[in-house]
Order: structure tokens, then C-alpha cells, then sequence
């Protein structure tokens, strides 16, 4: 007889201006079963409200590397969403960069073959850079999937109202349900 668990979803969340929305996902992923840690860019932790989500999730975020020895205070990942992806989160990802924990993990998840989604926002200004599109290519041959936001227009801190948190779900979904 196997053991049973809640499988976990680690949600990446970057410091973009619509980055104190990520209660949202966390919320649907509970509806679906997931238990959630979360795993913040270290300038994403000023935009969001880290006692609300560590009272939702209840787990610590997470935004530094452990010391040696430390206990994990996550459970492994069985599938990671990045929300609020930002241009230099997706850019550096791409390239191999681990300068954060949250690349770091990004980065590992490739080799670990964990399933990860990623759901932009940009806007199109840098959306139009070229790195952009590379990213998104090397990301997609890496196995990522790439949500579906349409980028806003530049300097309107816009988009809040046209973006979804939980569309990294439908995408992770039928990946984690044929694990």
C-alpha cells in the first residue's frame, strides 16, 4: 500500500507591481489540493504581504538559501509555478543564471525533471527586446510551460486586470496528473 499525500507546488513569485496578488493562485491551488510553499525573489518580498501568506500556506517563504545542515523547511517540489514572471527573472532563468534561491531552483528544476509553468508579465516594450523571445524559446525546449499573458502597454503599471494567476494550474495539470 503507497502513502498517500497532498502533492506540493512551489510558486515562484517575482517582484513585479502585481506581485501582492499571488494570494489568488495560492488559494485556487488549495481548492485543486495542492499544499503550496512559497519562494519570493528578494525584491519581490517588499511587494507582497509575507504574514498573510505564510498564514495561508503555512509555511515560511522562502528568499534566501539555507545554511549547511539547516532543516528544509519546504517539502520537495512536484511541480513549481512562477507567476508574475518578470523580464529579468525569465531572462536570467533562461541563461542558466542561479544568482537567487529562486533561480537557483528554477534553474535545478530542468535537471530534477520537475514539471514547471511560467505565466509572464511584461510589458511590450520589453517584451519587443529580443532576449525576451529567446528566453521563451529556450524555456520552451527545456520543457517549460509558458502561459498565455499578452504584454501591457509600457510606463501604465497595467495588466492587473487582464492577468491570471491560476492559468500556470491548467497547464501544470495535466503534467502532474499522469505522474
Amino acid at each position: 500500500m503507497t502513502e498517500h499525500r497532498e502533492p506540493f507546488l512551489y510558486v515562484v513569485v517575482c517582484a513585479s507591481g502585481i506581485a501582492d496578488g499571488v494570494g489568488e493562485l495560492i488559494t485556487s491551488a488549495h481548492a485543486e489540493g495542492w499544499k503550496v510553499g512559497v519562494i519570493a525573489t528578494p525584491n519581490a518580498l517588499g511587494l507582497i504581504d509575507q504574514a498573510a501568506i505564510e498564514a495561508q500556506t503555512g509555511y515560511p517563504i522562502r528568499s534566501a538559501w539555507r545554511t549547511p545542515g539547516s532543516p528544509r523547511p519546504l517539502p520537495a517540489a512536484d511541480a513549481i509555478a512562477v507567476v508574475s514572471a518578470t523580464f529579468n527573472t525569465i531572462n536570467k532563468w533562461a541563461l542558466g543564471i542561479a544568482d537567487t534561491l529562486a533561480l537557483g531552483i528554477l534553474c535545478e528544476a530542468y535537471g530534477l525533471g520537475i514539471p514547471v509553468a511560467v505565466q509572464p508579465y511584461v510589458n511590450s516594450a520589453l517584451a519587443a527586446h529580443p532576449a525576451y523571445a529567446e528566453s521563451l524559446a529556450r524555456l520552451r525546449t527545456m520543457g517549460v510551460l509558458v502561459g498565455d499573458y499578452v504584454p501591457h502597454k509600457p510606463k501604465s503599471g497595467g495588466g492587473r486586470d487582464k492577468y491570471s494567476w491560476t492559468h500556470v494550474l491548467d497547464l501544470l495539470r495535466p503534467m502532474v496528473c499522469s505522474m
